[in-house]
């Protein structure tokens, strides 16, 4: 067992262009911002984006990084359509490819189970087999001859995920609501880089929550990141909420100037500029 933590660079570090990233968390709730801010930091792009989307996809998106995306939705939550990802894909940005929440699950459950493909009921009778011509369907082999769509595997190169609490080896915890299949990301990905608000002992992971908030094992983590507030500005319940002040500038500011305010400088500056306009 080894020391598993490193900075939110050195994670990004280990990416490359051209790769296929899981993104976790679910809209704006839970999502590793701190790492994506860092990616967006560096120069890796043409990437195959993975993500039940939010402001990740928005921002990766808005910036040219993405060269296809495979999603079941893209929401800020309280702002139903997410306006960055709207206009990149207007514009025609990158490739899309929609499928249903559930068989997104279960590409991730194929993936993480090193299977090609799962048979999944979702999908059927609607307009995803229509939009997505390579999905295929397979037949029951028993009696009952049942026809399913044959969801691919959703394997990735590499996963971003963001939790309340890990240890330095790998383990993390979720103490919000909703795991939001990060431990799937993981399980799915070659390596599974995992921020979160407060690096702990492993035993204080169980004094104040059950062992079953323990989401993600070490074995399928290869990074820690220490990253207090790096959900911001999605929710990281029990920690804090969505922040919707904020969330409102960056839907309604143009890109350029965007980033040009928040992403220039590293982490301690963005959440500097944060914490001056509260």
């Amino acid at each position: 067992m080894s020391d598993k933590t490193m900075t939110a660079e050195e994670a990004v570090s280990r990416l490359g262009s051209g790769m296929t990233l899981g993104i976790g968390g679910w809209g704006s709730r839970r999502k590793p911002m701190a790492l994506v801010r860092a990616l967006l930091r560096s120069d890796v792009g043409d990437l195959t984006v993975v993500s039940y989307g939010g402001p990740d996809v928005g921002m990766l998106a808005a910036a040219g990084r993405i060269r296809r995306l495979v999603t079941a939705f893209v929401t800020l939550d309280s702002i139903p359509l997410e306006p960055h990802y709207r206009a990149a894909r207007e514009r025609g940005a990158f490739e899309l490819t929609e499928v249903d929440e559930a068989m997104f699950m279960w590409g991730l459950r194929a993936a993480a189970h090193r299977m090609p493909f799962l048979p999944v009921r979702a999908g059927l009778g609607s307009d995803v087999m229509r939009v997505n011509p390579d999905l295929r369907t397979v037949t029951s082999p028993y009696e009952d001859g049942e026809t399913f769509v044959a969801m691919p595997a959703l394997r990735l190169d590499a996963a971003l995920v963001h939790v309340n609490r890990a240890d330095r080896l790998g383990n993390g915890q979720y103490l919000g609501p909703d795991p939001y299949f990060d431990d799937l990301f993981c399980e799915a990905a070659d390596a599974a880089y995992v921020s979160c608000e407060r690096v702990v002992d492993t035993a204080e992971l169980t004094k104040e929550a059950v062992p079953q908030s323990l989401l993600l094992k070490r074995h399928t983590v290869t990074g820690v990141v220490e990253a207090p507030n790096g959900a911001h500005f999605t929710s990281c319940a029990p920690d804090y909420g969505r922040d919707e002040t904020f969330q409102k500038r960056y839907a309604t500011t143009p890109w350029p100037q965007f980033a040009a305010r928040y992403l220039a400088g590293d982490e301690r500056a963005y959440q500097s500029a944060v914490g001056e306009e509260r």
